[in-house]
């Protein structure tokens, strides 16, 4: 089964677009917390958290 977010694939290889990846959806959640969303600031919080895992905290495979 493929990921929906995949540390190796090479669109990832530059380490900004893994940080954009994690910091847009937070940034995002943020907004929608501070406009009254909290269902829609906590699913963009959650994705931002699971990119965070996926892309910076796990990373790439080295080697």
């Amino acid at each position: 089964m493929k990921q929906l977010l995949d540390a190796n694939h090479p669109f990832f290889a530059p380490v900004w677009r893994r940080w954009a990846t994690v910091i847009l959806p937070l940034f995002w959640g943020g907004v929608e917390l501070y406009l009254g969303s909290p269902g829609w600031a906590l699913l963009f919080g959650g994705a931002g958290i699971w990119a965070f895992w996926e892309l910076i905290y796990k990373g790439p495979k080295v080697g």
